[in-house]
C-alpha cells in the first residue's frame, strides 16, 4: 500500500495569513480502491470472506466513490457485486463514468426509486433485497458501519499528533467517525459536508461518544454532486498551482472551505491543519481536453 504522506500546501495567500496546511494524498493509496474507500472496505471484505459469502450488495448514488471502489474490490477478490443505485430514471440514460466503470468491473446495477432508496436501512426492505438477491453480504451506503469505522481509524498516524485541526469531506460520516475515534482529545475534527443540511451531525453523534468534532455544510454548493462556478474555478486554479487533482463532489468543496475559513480568520495562524484527500477522482468533471471544466 502507498504510504500516504502529508504534503505541505505552498500557497502565497495562505502563507500571508500564517497558516500551514498539509494535504494527505489518500487518493494515491490504490489506483482503484482509492482514498477513504480502501480503509472502509478493508475489514468488510475480510468479514465477508470469513463468513463464506461470494456476493457483495451495497448502495450508492450516480457518482458514488463507494460504488466504484466496491465493484473493483469485488472483482479482485472473487466476489459478485450488486449495486442498488438511487434514481430509477437513470436506467434509461447513458451511464456516467462512475457507473460505467462499475459495470466494467462486473457490478450488476439495480436502479430504484428515491423513495425506495430512502428505505436502505429499513429491516423489511433489507430482507426484501436478501430475497431478491440471496446470499449477499450487505455493506451500507458509503460503506459506513462498525467495520468501516475500524478501518478509518488507521488513516491517522502517531506523527499526526502534531496537528491541531484535521479536516475531511463528509458523505455518510464513517470516515469522520474513524478519525474522531483515532484523534486526541485536544485535536478538532472538522467535517465539510457534501450534502445540504446538518442531519449528519445526528448520524455521527450516534457513532461516537467523543465531542471534539463539528460538521458544516457551508461549502456544499447547494447539495450532493452540485457545483458552482466558484467551486469549479477554484478546482482549476488549485490544480494549476499545486499539480494535485481534485474532484467536485467532495475534496474540492473541503479545500475551498478551508481556504475561505483561513481568509475569514475562522482558522487561526496558531492551528496546524491536516486535510485528507479522500479520492473519488473517477467522478471528476472533465472537458474533452482532460482539464477541469469551469462551466456551470
Amino acid at each position: 500500500m502507498f504510504d500516504a504522506i502529508a504534503h505541505t500546501i505552498q500557497d502565497q495567500m495562505l502563507n500571508l495569513h500564517g497558516v500551514q496546511v498539509s494535504l494527505r494524498r489518500l487518493d494515491l493509496v490504490h489506483p482503484q480502491i482509492s482514498g477513504n474507500k480502501f480503509f472502509k472496505l478493508k475489514y468488510n471484505f475480510l468479514e465477508a470472506q470469513q463468513q463464506g459469502y461470494r456476493k457483495i450488495l451495497t448502495f450508492g448514488g450516480a457518482y458514488s466513490n463507494h460504488i466504484a471502489a466496491t465493484s473493483y474490490a469485488a472483482q479482485q477478490f472473487g466476489f459478485q457485486s450488486i449495486g442498488i443505485i438511487r434514481g430509477e430514471e437513470l436506467k434509461t440514460k447513458a451511464l456516467n463514468p462512475t457507473l460505467a466503470s462499475a459495470t466494467q468491473f462486473g457490478m450488476q446495477l439495480h436502479f430504484v426509486s428515491r423513495e425506495d432508496y430512502r428505505r436502505k436501512q429499513n429491516p423489511d426492505y433489507l430482507a426484501q433485497l436478501q430475497q431478491q438477491f440471496p446470499d449477499c453480504y450487505i455493506i451500507p451506503e458509503g460503506g459506513t458501519n462498525a467495520l468501516a469505522i475500524r478501518g478509518c481509524t488507521e488513516i491517522l498516524k502517531p506523527s499526526d499528533q502534531q496537528f491541531d485541526l484535521i479536516c475531511c469531506a463528509v458523505g455518510t460520516g464513517g470516515t469522520m467517525t474513524g478519525l474522531i475515534e483515532a484523534s486526541l482529545s485536544q485535536q478538532q475534527i472538522l467535517g465539510f459536508s457534501a450534502l445540504k443540511g446538518l442531519f449528519l451531525n445526528d448520524d455521527v453523534a450516534q457513532l461516537t461518544r467523543k465531542r471534539n468534532w463539528k460538521i458544516i455544510d457551508t461549502y456544499c454548493c447547494g447539495g450532493y454532486a452540485k457545483t458552482t462556478p466558484e467551486l469549479l474555478q477554484f478546482m482549476q486554479d488549485f490544480e494549476a498551482m499545486h499539480d494535485i487533482p481534485l474532484e467536485q463532489v467532495y475534496t474540492a468543496k473541503m479545500m475551498l472551505g478551508i481556504e475561505h475559513m483561513i481568509l475569514q480568520g475562522e482558522i487561526s495562524p496558531e492551528q496546524r491543519v491536516l486535510a485528507l484527500h479522500t479520492g473519488g477522482l473517477q467522478g471528476k468533471i472533465k472537458t474533452d481536453s482532460g482539464k477541469t471544466s469551469v462551466a456551470p
